[in-house]
């Protein structure tokens, strides 16, 4: 079995590795790919493998981008810290979804199931149906807290606690309704798949703020809005020209 594993946490790429050999002594574990834009390359230029183990949330993005750019008819098998991505929506086809830390014994279980797929329509990965299941409120949720690292130490952030999120000098930043600041491994494209579009907006290309940290807006040149946060942030504010209209229309219909 050829298997490939797109997983950018180095510890949770290793420990699926080590199980897998455990578990399949004949399988062939491709170098893993951290990335969605090195996966759809990599996808581009080799054949499909036996399997795809692949984490959701990826530093670039979500990884279901990847297999919307690049349709595969492999089986895969999703990972991830979070239950919040249409579980039901895995659950109809012959594709699993584990959540992390992923035991050993789940791990059998879905390579069993993978194994005892036998006509090619029943591997198919139906990404239109999950795509449509995780854009449908009904059956989807946001991601509800961020691990962060302070020190020497981790903790979690829950998500109601942000007021915005930032980018400077290539890193990104939360910065909590009381003020303090983490870093984060997310960039603003891959947050704005994972927060609630009727609680968070992005106003330009450094900010993503929430809607309860908005504690004045004045108008400013060419229909932009000047928006101050609370707690204060570090650079000016502004949303951008083209994100304007948008801005004005999520204030008044955010529901």
């Amino acid at each position: 079995m050829n298997i490939l594993i797109i997983e950018d946490e180095l510890p949770a790429s290793s420990r699926l590795q080590k199980m897998l050999k455990e578990l399949l002594t004949d399988a062939h574990i491709y170098e893993p790919i951290v990335s969605v834009a090195t996966a759809i390359k990599w996808l581009q230029q080799n054949p499909a493998p036996d399997v795809i183990i692949s984490d959701i949330q990826l530093a670039d993005g979500l990884s279901f981008s990847i297999f919307k750019a690049v349709p595969t008819f492999c089986p895969v098998i999703f990972t991830t810290a979070f239950d919040q991505y249409a579980i039901q929506a895995f659950k109809v086809n012959s594709i699993d979804y584990l959540l992390k830390p992923v035991k050993q014994q789940e791990l059998a279980d879905a390579l069993h199931k993978l194994q005892q797929l036998k006509t090619p329509a029943s591997s198919q990965l139906n990404i239109g149906q999950l795509l449509q299941a995780i854009a449908n409120p009904g059956t989807s949720t946001y991601k509800s807290r961020f691990a962060v690292k302070f020190g020497e130490h981790l903790r979690t952030i829950e998500t109601k606690e942000v007021a915005y999120f930032y980018t400077e000098d290539k890193m990104n930043f939360l910065t909590t309704k009381e003020g303090r600041r983490y870093s984060i491994d997310y960039n603003l494209d891959a947050l704005d798949s994972m927060l609630d579009p009727h609680i968070f907006f992005r106003i330009n290309r450094q900010y993503i703020i929430c809607l309860h940290a908005i504690a004045e807006m004045f108008a400013y040149s060419k229909s932009r809005v000047l928006v101050k946060l609370n707690p204060p942030a570090k650079h000016e504010t502004i949303v951008s020209t083209e994100r304007s209209a948008d801005f004005k229309l999520w204030l008044g219909d955010n529901k």
